[in-house]
């Protein structure tokens, strides 16, 4: 059996490489014999997408997803910048 810290390494490796998931913010632990990821991702297939990789290197591990969508949006005001020093004529 592969020691857990070897295991998160790979998992988190195998996360991080693949082209349908390249995230490095995702929190990988194992808790006995659950996988379990936490962080924050910027769409709901990419949270889906995790839980395939990790399927893959593990096909019979238990996976928690505790994986939070987080969508990005525009701000709705201007900011208006000051000058930090005195002004100059």
């Amino acid at each position: 059996m592969e020691q857990p810290q070897y295991l998160v390494a790979r998992l988190r490796r195998a996360l991080a490489e693949d082209p349908r998931t390249a995230e490095l913010g995702v929190q990988v632990t194992i808790r006995g014999d659950v996988v379990v990821l936490c962080g924050e991702v910027s769409s709901e297939n990419c949270k889906q997408q995790m839980e395939t990789v990790v399927h893959e290197q593990l096909p019979h591990a238990r996976i928690h997803n505790d994986v939070h969508v987080n969508r990005p949006t525009a701000p709705v005001e201007t900011e208006t910048l000051e000058p930090d020093g005195p002004e100059r004529s």
